[in-house]
């Protein structure tokens, strides 16, 4: 099988495509390198998802791209530089293969910074996304995984969370062009017949965690006797999943779509394992034998106070079982972090 894999350099992505590889198959990498974060970072998660051990040397973005790209490449893998905003660039791709299914991970992430950056986020979000599902239905691909978010629940008073609950009230444009990514989803399963499935991830962690997000974000300033910021009283809650447990998720919800046609589902993956804040930071601190030092700050807007995944319909209908518990996965994250 050939599957196209957007944002395949991040943090879930290069752990997907390390295990499609794995299973034999070919990939085909779409990722633009962003500077949300820092572009070496994706060039190390790539190199790691290929199992290649090279020791990379920067120089700039640019050549270290074209690098990258130089000696990624094999009969089974091939990297493009390329933005899903660019739906010129996106058919020349398209053009050159034959692509089974994609799985589209690529987004503007953050709650935070798309309150700051909005109409950026709805360019990537949601423009990108249609530029995908045009070109599906002008190559004629009929399979399409696509990454949602939590977020979409926004302060949901219903605990837990299910796919069948009301998720009309956004409380940040991220989550708002998540919830627009289910529901043109929807059109273009109804208009073209692609069948699809929606992942709802919550809060993934693990190696090759993005350095922003609060788990990576406390250990590396923890580990470096620097300050921490935390925000509101330490009771914010989430519903952390370990990244196989993710990656066992999409590898299921693959092997569903091509077993299943007329198919649009909407599916949450988390761990149903809720930590709060204060618990996440006292775990960080148990593995690293250190105290942090917390600079109190009030809480962000568009931060949720609590998510918490409702599993049944991941379990009955992809067969979805996460198996490790948040003590076990820190663990895993601490030894990949002291090592990296």
């Amino acid at each position: 099988m050939i599957y196209l894999v957007t944002g395949g350099s991040g943090f879930i992505g290069s752990h997907l495509v390390e295990k499609l590889l794995k299973h034999g198959h070919s990939v085909i990498n779409i990722d633009n390198f962003d500077d949300f974060y820092d572009y070496q970072v994706k060039i190390k998660n790539t190199l790691d998802s290929l199992e290649k051990n090279i020791d990379f040397e920067f120089s700039d973005k640019e050549n270290d791209i074209e690098k990258l790209i130089s000696i990624s490449k094999s009969e089974r893998y091939i990297l493009y530089y390329q933005d899903i905003r660019d739906k010129n660039g996106l058919e020349k791709i398209f053009e050159n293969h034959q692509i089974d299914l994609i799985i589209h991970l690529a987004a503007l992430a953050g709650v935070r910074p798309s309150i700051e950056r909005p109409l950026e986020y709805e360019e990537v979000n949601v423009r990108g996304t249609m530029n995908l599902w045009e070109l599906c239905n002008q190559f004629g691909i009929k399979k399409f995984v696509c990454a949602s978010s939590s977020s979409v629940y926004g302060n949901n008073e219903k605990i837990p969370f299910s796919e069948t609950d009301h998720v009309d009230q956004p409380i940040s444009p991220y989550a708002a062009t998540k919830r627009c990514g289910e529901i043109l989803g929807h059109v273009y399963h109804s208009l073209y017949s692609i069948d699809m499935i929606q992942l709802r991830f919550f809060t993934v962690y693990g190696p090759r965690q993005r350095p922003d997000l609060a788990i990576h974000k406390f250990t590396k300033l923890i580990s470096e006797d620097k300050e921490i910021p935390f925000y509101g009283s330490g009771n914010t809650a989430r519903d952390y999943t370990y990244i196989e447990d993710i990656i066992d998720g999409v590898m299921k919800a693959i092997q569903y779509l091509e077993n299943n046609s007329r198919v649009y589902e909407i599916i949450n993956l988390g761990e149903s394992e809720v930590i709060t804040l204060t618990e996440m930071l006292s775990g960080i601190e148990k593995n690293l034998n250190k105290t942090a030092t917390k600079k109190i700050l009030p809480m962000q807007q568009g931060d949720v106070e609590k998510t918490n995944a409702d599993i049944t319909k991941a379990r009955n209908l992809i067969g979805y079982k996460p198996t490790t518990n948040f003590q076990n996965g820190t663990k895993k994250f601490m030894e990949w972090f002291l090592r990296k």
